[in-house]
């Protein structure tokens, strides 16, 4: 295997566990799909949030889905450029790597607020309702995934 070949494996294997984390903290707070609630109904079905809580959870949802878009966009340009890179380059050079930084670095901001979004959501919370939420999300983090 030639160094190139092996440099761009290797871009496209880093690049795909990163947009697998990426993907597990999405699918917590907002796959509607799974078995196990997500983060998102626990919060509107199960915590019986007061009028109050639940305009400023609205809020801060609106504001992070926003900011959610932008991210997932700039993955997305980002992934394109790196598909322009690897026909050109044909290997790991320069627009390669760059690419793929350019990526790390959304997924990373993403994952960064998304958490950042989680915490917040928390303080609105009572001590009763965090204690469900924590657990929701604990039990999220550690479940296997099929």
């Amino acid at each position: 295997m030639t160094p190139r070949l092996r440099g761009l494996l290797i871009t496209v294997v880093v690049a795909l566990a990163a947009g697998f984390a990426g993907v597990g903290l999405g699918k917590l707070i907002f796959d509607r799909n799974q078995h196990q609630a997500t983060l998102h109904e626990v919060i509107h079905r199960e915590l019986h949030l007061t009028p109050a809580q639940t305009r400023q959870i609205e809020n801060l949802e609106s504001a992070f889905r926003v900011r959610r878009e932008a991210l997932e966009m700039e993955m997305r340009a980002a992934n394109a450029e790196l598909a322009s890179a690897i026909r050109d380059e044909h290997g790991y050079g320069s627009r390669v790597s760059a690419a793929v930084g350019r990526f790390h670095h959304a997924m990373g901001q993403l994952q960064t607020e998304m958490i950042q979004h989680v915490f917040a959501m928390r303080e609105v919370l009572t001590p009763d309702q965090k204690e469900v939420f924590d657990n929701t999300v604990v039990s999220a983090l550690t479940a296997e995934t099929p």
